[in-house]
């Protein structure tokens, strides 16, 4: 493969599945895809766009972000890159953190960070370029909310979370699905007197009213109404204790534990 050129990178959404998002990086000629859960759309959008599969990148183990690996290797023989503590048999570029990926065929680096809570092994992929930061971060951090913990503990994901909230506000942040709307309901729930909230409810839902999808987000948005960027907020904590979801003078981190707890059955 020829060097890459310093074309000027997009990122594209490609919808799967009831509300996922795999993600394609190209600069009009190369590209790769990120937790490809589906290999149909994605080979279906480089036929549309003219585009040259160079590498596959994921996040996590979970079959909506593997699961389209196998039928994408069929078509084109690339590099798998994932995280190395996770048993995902494909990975032929295993990672870990502080790793820095060239992206084959793209003129993109991309740094790995660990992110452990949703999975023990789940890594991020972060572009740090001047004014224009990226961040992949699979279902660690959504729009509105962060992801379930199927195998971390509240502790392991809240010290993930605060790995990108020392990212610029202007991080442009791709997480995996649209789960927007629902996670808004709940952060204007978490965080009544956040007038923001209700703002950002009216503009996700007019995107979703015409088709448009609500991510990517960016940090600076999540900082400003994410109930889990804001679990020491008074007014969440107060909340919290309100409705008896915390004890007063609990230990740092409790209301993020009683925020996850919560979300669960919301």
């Amino acid at each position: 493969m020829t060097n890459p050129t310093h074309r000027p990178l997009s990122v594209l959404a490609v919808p799967a599945f009831k509300d996922n998002y795999l993600w394609l990086i190209h600069d009009g000629v190369h590209a790769a895809v990120v937790d490809p859960g589906d290999a149909a759309p994605v080979i279906a959008a480089l036929a549309a766009h003219h585009l040259t599969l160079t590498a596959i990148l994921l996040t996590h183990h979970h079959a909506d972000h593997i699961g389209g690996v196998a039928g994408l290797l069929a078509h084109a023989s690339v590099p798998v890159f994932g995280p190395r503590t996770e048993a995902i048999a494909t990975v032929t570029v295993p990672l870990v953190d502080g790793d820095l990926v060239e992206v084959p065929g793209l003129a993109l680096a991309l740094r790995v960070l660990l992110v452990p809570g949703h999975t023990l092994g789940h890594i991020a992929f972060l572009r740090e370029q001047a004014d224009d930061h990226w961040l992949f971060c699979g279902d660690t951090l959504f729009a509105g909310g962060c992801g379930r913990l199927f195998e971390g503990t509240p502790e392991q994901m809240r010290a993930s979370l605060a790995r990108f909230l020392v990212l610029p506000d202007n991080t442009a942040v791709y997480c995996a699905h649209e789960y927007t709307l629902a996670n808004l309901r709940f952060a204007a729930a978490a965080e009544p007197g956040n007038a923001l909230i209700s703002e950002r409810i009216g503009a996700e839902t007019a995107k979703r009213e015409h088709g448009i999808p609500t991510v990517p987000t960016t940090i600076g948005l999540e900082k400003a109404t994410n109930p889990f960027l804001r679990d020491e907020q008074p007014g969440i904590v107060a909340n919290l204790i309100a409705l008896g979801k915390l004890e007063p003078h609990s230990a740092p981190g409790a209301a993020f534990a009683a925020l996850r707890a919560w979300k669960n059955t919301f």
